[in-house]
């Protein structure tokens, strides 16, 4: 970070809504540049990265309840 790039103060709570949005595909231009400049794109992956394997493993639990006998 230089000393011209202002510090990101982003809190857990809004990166998993900025990945949720991102996972619905909707999102409001000011929204979206407002999570730009506070967010941090390693929390942002590691968020994404979470909520996709969650995601996956509802999926499959969702299957195995749906097809169980």
């Amino acid at each position: 970070m230089t000393a011209t790039e202002p510090a990101r103060k982003g809190s857990i709570w809004r990166t998993v809504k900025a990945v949720a949005w991102g996972f619905f595909g909707v999102r409001k231009n000011s929204d979206y540049q407002e999570d730009i400049a506070k967010l941090t794109p390693l929390h942002i992956v590691a968020v994404g990265f979470v909520a996709a394997v969650v995601f996956v493993v509802g999926l499959i639990l969702l299957v195995k309840f749906v097809v169980a006998p």
